[in-house]
């Protein structure tokens, strides 16, 4: 399959001679209220050091995410983003056979190019084999497995288990995080574009036993984060209070879609978790989405990916003005009950 991403607003806006501001990039998940404030001067602090080498290993940063998490410092690897962290993990750690229970982000297809596709709504067919690729919550649809699901798998398999906590921190969901301290067969993947909103930075996380970092250190390759990344992601995770305003403002706006979007025709929005919300909708997704890029508004199409039942897009949640302009240009194509 072909893999796409969403956060193309820069190629869009060269390509129609847009400026990039005007545009509402509704097509990736990113905190809507941008960065911590603490990121700005951290990496004005860090410039100094551009012209020295990082240290191999970001130690600071992983003693961090580790207290942050619940974890201990050796159980956690910090890379260039989820991504790289994927690739890594394909190429060096696991060569084996392998199921991604669908839907799932869309880079772990590349990744992983072979795997065995199940539906991640029928746990009763997910092999017990090979690694397990989850994601927590769904990716693209925002709905949740059951914890008690979940902690079976990790339990009954032969083989290790990946879960996939991009936007976990959005939700209210318990995390898998702290249960790597008890499951050897248990990695958990890490984004710190989304709710950090650091995308441009590239800087994620892989949690694991010990035994499992130690096994993938040994063919890791290094400087893979940067100074100005690590000096971003530091104060970025100690921002707490940032952290608990944005949970309140993802949660409160996210209900006010569901409302508003409710009395429009044609589209059923599933009550997804997460900073983002799929809907099905009755007219090819591909028109929806080249309807509302006409009025510089970027949405997802996610039909036909594996897991996704019928024509559907979706859509950040974002600021209280941005969801406005969102709803506002929507009515005139989902004529509103």
């Amino acid at each position: 399959m072909i893999v796409t991403h969403g956060g193309n607003v820069l190629a869009v806006a060269r390509e129609r001679g847009w400026d990039w501001r005007e545009i509402l990039d509704l097509s990736a998940s990113i905190n809507p209220l941008g960065p911590s404030p603490a990121v700005r001067p951290a990496i004005e602090e860090a410039l100094d050091r551009i012209a020295l080498y990082p240290d191999q290993i970001p130690g600071e940063l992983e003693q961090a995410l580790a207290d942050a998490w619940g974890v201990e410092p050796g159980q956690v690897m910090v890379g260039g983003g989820a991504t790289e962290l994927v690739h890594f993990l394909a190429r060096a750690g696991w060569s084996g056979p392998a199921a991604l229970a669908v839907p799932v982000w869309s880079e772990f297809y590349r990744a992983f190019p072979h795997a065995l596709r199940v539906r991640a709504d029928e746990p009763e067919k997910w092999p017990q084999r090979g690694l397990l690729v989850l994601s927590q919550p769904g990716n693209p649809t925002g709905l949740a497995l059951p914890p008690e699901i979940v902690k079976r798998a990790i339990a009954s398999r032969e083989g290790p288990v990946l879960i996939d906590e991009s936007f976990i921190e959005f939700t209210r969901l318990e995390p898998a995080v702290r249960w790597t301290l008890d499951h050897p067969n248990l990695l958990v993947l890490r984004s710190l574009s989304k709710f950090y909103a650091l995308p441009g930075l590239r800087v994620g996380a892989l949690v694991g036993s010990r035994e499992w970092m130690r096994r993938l250190n040994r063919k890791r390759e290094p400087w893979q984060v940067g100074t100005l990344a690590e000096a971003a992601a530091l104060a970025a995770v100690r921002d707490t209070e940032h952290a608990r305003r944005t949970r309140e403002v993802v949660e409160q706006e996210r209900q006010w879609l569901l409302e508003m979007l409710s009395t429009w025709n044609g589209l059923r929005v599933l009550p997804g978790e997460a900073n983002f919300l799929l809907a099905y909708t009755d007219r090819p997704a591909a028109e929806v989405c080249e309807w509302f890029l006409e009025r510089k508004i970027l949405l997802r199409n996610c039909s036909r990916l594996p897991g996704v039942d019928g024509e559907a897009i979706r859509f950040a949640v974002r600021t209280r003005a941005e969801n406005e302009r969102f709803v506002e240009t929507g009515r005139e194509l989902f004529c509103a009950r």
